[in-house]
């Protein structure tokens, strides 16, 4: 159960980390924290309420032979907010856009990206407590999860920050990801699901491949 947790985390993680390096250094651990610390809130809240949750789970209309719930109009809406960040962040870092574009795309508000934060907190928190119950009944065990997941969340966030930051071509492998990512939710949106170890380990083969470019040119220039 953590490990499933901690494996839908990853998204999180990568989502916050890219949105704070919008912000000087010194708010950067703010907006970790505050999106780490709500979306386990939002997961216990969502424990709490259960029973209304499951509910989520349910068809609420047939479109063309396809059912959709309020779970499914959760993910569609998440995953069409994550695409569009996704592609509105690679385009800004491999275009040629002019410095007042830059300077502009920079000047951003703590609130507005805590707020896109939260967007997304909701979407992985809703997609992850159903999943949980899925797996287990005993609300202890999902709410323990949780909180170690969390825990594992603040630890490795800023190293996982930090390491995209200075590494361009991960950041864009992180953005592609998300990307992927958002896809899979708006499939599963349609009740069409796309298996999320493929991704994972497609993501997991490129981070590699990146690695050993990344050694491979240090070395040549050492």
């Amino acid at each position: 159960m953590i490990a499933l947790e901690v494996i839908l985390g990853i998204d999180n993680i990568i989502f916050i980390s890219i949105l704070a390096d919008k912000l000087p250094e010194e708010k950067r651990n703010k907006l970790r924290n505050w999106g780490i610390g709500l979306a386990m809130a939002m997961r216990l809240c969502l424990l709490a309420i259960i029973s209304w949750i499951l509910k989520l789970d349910q068809t609420l209309f047939n479109i063309f032979e396809t059912d959709f719930s309020g779970k499914g109009l959760i993910l569609i809406l998440g995953g069409l907010f994550l695409i569009y960040k996704s592609t509105k962040e690679i385009y800004l870092k491999t275009e040629n856009v002019n410095t007042e574009n830059v300077s502009s795309a920079k000047v951003v508000s703590f609130g507005k990206l805590l707020t896109e934060v939260i967007i997304l907190d909701l979407v992985f928190s809703v997609d992850s407590i159903i999943t949980a119950v899925g797996m287990v009944q005993e609300l202890w065990v999902m709410y323990t999860a949780v909180i170690v997941t969390v825990i594992i969340m603040l630890i490795a966030s800023k190293p996982i920050s930090e390491f995209i930051r200075k590494h361009p071509s991960f950041k864009i492998l992180a953005l592609c990801f998300l990307m992927m990512i958002g896809i899979s939710l708006l499939a599963e949106g349609f009740s069409f699901e796309i298996p999320k170890g493929y991704i994972y380990f497609s993501m997991a083969f490129a981070f590699l491949v990146d690695i050993i470019q990344m050694k491979t040119i240090k070395h040549k220039t050492t």
